[in-house]
């Protein structure tokens, strides 16, 4: 029936209780009083309840909605139509509007509009450019604005945003640039509008997307610098509503991009938009031939900008820029070809211009050093560099030899870090850089223009001492922001191709990179990386050359941690290669005997990675002896091995090998806390959790002493902790410290990191969350095959059907791998004929 609740603008909704009385009140009140209303079922109850109504909704999440605001509209009919159930079974009066669904939609459409209504604005507008020229952007509709970079696409669609929002629209910015920044634009909104859980940002991106679809208030979405058409691929907001309009700004022509929407050529300025920038942009006295040089340019506006900067900061006039200008273009026309895709008349004005603006950038102080901070910055990220990578000893030596003298000599000036960053702030004045926020960000243009004018051989220099200072400043305790630091490694790679490689090596950046990539818990891509190095390697520097085999080796670390058995065969390949290119006592040879037998330990095999540990102890003990670091190593990793099947051994073995260890490296060392770390782990499995749960306590105070509260490792001792004191019966929210847990891996470690991704595998094991979210990202990170994702598909099975868990647990991975990889990957092709073999198994019987 038609709701008399749908225009209250508070959220609040008249619902009479059963003894009349009209009640005014919130959503999540009047489900709590519909629950007491019912009889309080148990939240058992509710779950049967809800799936004899066909609602497919978890246990915690029924408890969820009993608890807190923001249920979904689905989680919300569940639960009604459970206690409606309850009490018609067990003959408790409801009236007729708690029974009735329509009331309820309204009263949850109510809520929602409330609590949406006042975001206007989800992502930051870019600030207005000085002496901005407004051209025309058309209001409906999905409109594609391409061009060459710099030409002022960014800017025509943020003053067109800031007029949405001032006349009171919905606007969403969105950095396009690649497809993890779009996913997490859309998961902030989903956050924002839908309610929509951000420690999902896929689902939480797909929520948006359906909020998006049915919003009646006007809304503005920018897509600002899509990079690639392919990211949109799942993400693309919804065209053709009546209250939407999209803005996709991008460089490329001619491609998948215009299928998004009408393509709109933004190009340069005319006549008259460039007379009046440039009008505006120089004092009067300077302004004596503004056409002639907006000729001379082609009226780029990138162009243009720096030309402003150079006239001003010289204070020279348009006739004597004119001058200059002409001269410098007779003489680098053919020095410094033209990108292809600059169009026009105009081809060579960018690589003209910077070197004007950077001639005069060099002079002024500090002199000499703008010049060698864009080539460095000409080979890393666009995007954001962090400026420690500047100021990082490696840049800091190049920096110093300023050049060659007239007698062919590098000259030495020695840089600190402070000139350093002034030479950063010089080139933001010049407009050749945006330096702000600890990052330097370079149009790709200037990037280009700045590589194409390097000698080659100064180049190679520049991408290696570039590799050095990246190493010199990497966070190795791999924070958020070690993303920029793998993206200036990508760029490094991609702008320099052999610059990082000699006849004898590769550069280590790119070793660290892919282990820094593992580190943020991206396997699978880490795995990848090192497959790509060590083929490149066998090509460049030989199939047994030193160098090759590390990267082989990194390969098989990498492709254990996704759980593929095949790692084993790899690991098997390496140490052959390694006996046969060292010989067997090599440490190179020890250690890939080592990462062999962890690969066993993977697979299950713990008789094989014993034996193989026992052997490499012996030799490293013969070799090194008992108190070297390796040593140490094999002999905990063969405690570890043993206590698979004797944990009360493995505690034995570890006290033995904690006190050595104590004992060569001391009681703060790294090493020391993970042998603490690992006696107490054994401990708590040995049936000795009270024991356990008061040393974990201990060491994680150590570790938030030595390592921080924020350090991976001082991460897992909190999870470890958790596990000890829910054992030993002392813990009586297990749940609500794993939540806490959660919330400082996503801030720290990311949401796709493993251990992010086991803290949500023990909240499904608490009683929280989804078995199927947590099941889908396993897949999608760590891969099918892996340990954690089977035990994902055993919880999954375990609460769904528990009667059946032979069938359950593989058709329901099947289903999760349907959904996240597709019916044509291979994987979900096998894990299909499975549940097909089992099925007709089933009717035999």
């Amino acid at each position: 029936m038609p709701s008399r609740l749908g225009g209250r603008p508070s959220g609040a909704v008249r619902i009479r209780t059963p003894d009349g009385e009209p009640l005014t009140t919130t959503l999540l009140d009047q489900l709590r009083r519909l629950h007491l209303a019912a009889g309080e079922p148990s939240r058992s109850q509710l779950k049967k309840d809800a799936d004899l109504g066909g609602h497919h909704v978890g246990r915690s999440t029924l408890d969820e909605a009993l608890t807190k605001p923001g249920a979904s509209w689905p989680t919300v009919a569940a639960l009604v139509d459970a206690c409606v159930r309850h009490a018609r079974r067990s003959g408790r009066p409801l009236t007729a509007e708690q029974r009735d669904p329509a009331q309820w939609r309204s009263l949850y459409e109510a809520g929602r509009r409330t609590s949406t209504s006042a975001v206007r604005l989800i992502g930051l507008i870019p600030p207005a450019a000085t002496h901005f020229q407004s051209r025309p952007v058309a209001e409906a509709g999905v409109r594609v604005l391409s061009g060459l970079g710099g030409v002022g696409k960014t800017q025509l669609a943020a003053a067109h945003a800031r007029a949405r929002l001032a006349a009171g629209d919905l606007v969403i910015w969105a950095d396009a640039s690649s497809r993890d920044a779009i996913v997490s634009r859309w998961a902030d909104a989903g956050e924002q509008l839908s309610r929509a859980t951000p420690a999902d940002p896929e689902r939480a991106a797909q929520r948006f997307l359906s909020w998006l679809a049915t919003a009646s208030r006007p809304w503005l979405i920018v897509l600002d610098d899509l990079a690639d058409p392919r990211d949109l691929r799942g993400l693309q907001p919804p065209a053709g509503t009546a209250a939407g309009q999209i803005l996709i700004t991008t460089r490329l022509r001619d491609t998948a991009a215009v299928e998004h929407g009408e393509p709109v050529e933004i190009g340069v300025f005319t006549e008259a938009e460039a007379g009046g920038y440039l009008r505006a942009a120089l004092p009067g006295r300077l302004a004596d031939d503004v056409a002639g040089v907006s000729a001379d340019l082609g009226r780029l506006p990138v162009a243009m900008a720096q030309a402003a900067a150079y006239m001003t900061d010289l204070d020279i006039s348009c006739t004597e820029y004119r001058r200059r200008f002409a001269d410098r273009r007779r003489r680098m026309d053919d020095l410094f070809p033209a990108e292809d895709r600059v169009p026009g008349d105009y081809r060579w004005t960018v690589p003209v211009t910077w070197s004007l603006s950077i001639e005069a950038a060099d002079r002024s102080s500090p002199a000499g050093l703008a010049r060698p901070l864009l080539e460095m910055a000409g080979v890393l990220d666009s995007g954001g560099i962090p400026a420690d990578v500047f100021t990082a000893e490696p840049a800091r030596t190049w920096f110093s030899y300023t050049g060659p003298t007239e007698s062919g000599a590098p000259q030495w000036r020695e840089r600190g870090a402070d000139e350093i960053r002034d030479g950063l702030r010089r080139l933001h004045l010049f407009s050749l850089v945006t330096f702000e926020d600890g990052l330097v960000r370079v149009h790709d243009l200037v990037q280009r223009a700045v590589r194409d004018r390097t000698d080659p051989d100064r180049l190679d220099a520049v991408a290696w001492a570039a590799g050095d200072a990246l190493l010199a400043a990497w966070p190795y305790d791999e924070g958020a922001r070690a993303q920029s630091f793998r993206a200036s490694a990508a760029a490094l790679d991609r702008h320099t191709g052999g610059s990082l490689w000699t006849g004898d090596e590769y550069h280590a950046v790119l070793t660290v990179a892919g282990r820094s990539l593992g580190e943020a818990g991206q396997v699978a891509a880490a795995a990848e990386h090192f497959r790509e190095l060590h083929a490149l390697s066998a090509e460049r520097l030989g199939a047994d050359h030193p160098y090759t085999l590390a990267a082989l080796g990194n390969r098989t670390i990498w492709q254990g941690e996704t759980g593929d058995h095949a790692s084993t065969t790899t690991a098997r390949e390496l140490v052959d290669a390694r006996r046969r290119v060292f010989g067997d006592d090599h440490p190179d040879t020890l250690t890939a005997r080592h990462t062999l037998a962890r690969q066993h330990m993977r697979d299950g095999d713990f008789d094989s990675a014993a034996a193989e540990l026992e052997s490499i102890l012996r030799t490293r003990t013969a070799i090194l002896g008992p108190a070297h670091p390796d040593t140490l190593t094999a002999w905990h990793n063969l405690a570890t091995c043993r206590g698979e099947n004797d944990p009360a051994a493995a505690a034995d073995e570890f006290e033995n090998v904690l006190a050595k260890t104590r004992e060569v490296l001391g009681d703060d060392h790294p090493d020391t806390l993970s042998s603490r770390h690992e006696l107490a782990r054994w401990r708590s499995a040995a049936e000795n959790p009270e024991q356990a749960a008061a040393e974990f306590e201990a060491l994680l105070a150590d570790r938030i002493r030595v390592l921080g509260p924020d350090h991976p490792q001082t991460l897992s001792t909190r999870s470890e902790l958790i596990h000890a004191t829910t054992r030993s019966g002392r813990e009586t929210d297990p749940a609500g410290r794993f939540a806490a847990l959660l919330d400082d891996q996503l801030r720290i470690l990311g949401p796709d990191h493993p251990e992010t991704l086991r803290t949500r595998l023990n909240l499904v094991d608490a009683g929280r969350g989804e078995p199927e979210e947590v099941l889908d990202d396993l897949i999608r990170v760590v891969g099918p095959a892996h340990p954690m994702t089977a035990q994902a598909a055993f919880l999954r099975a375990l609460i769904r059907d528990p009667e059946d868990l032979m069938l359950s647990v593989p058709e329901g991975l099947w289903q999760a791998m349907l959904r996240v990889l597709g019916p044509d990957d291979p994987w979900t092709a096998g894990q299909g004929e499975l549940v097909a073999a089992i099925r007709e198994h089933r009717s035999r019987e």
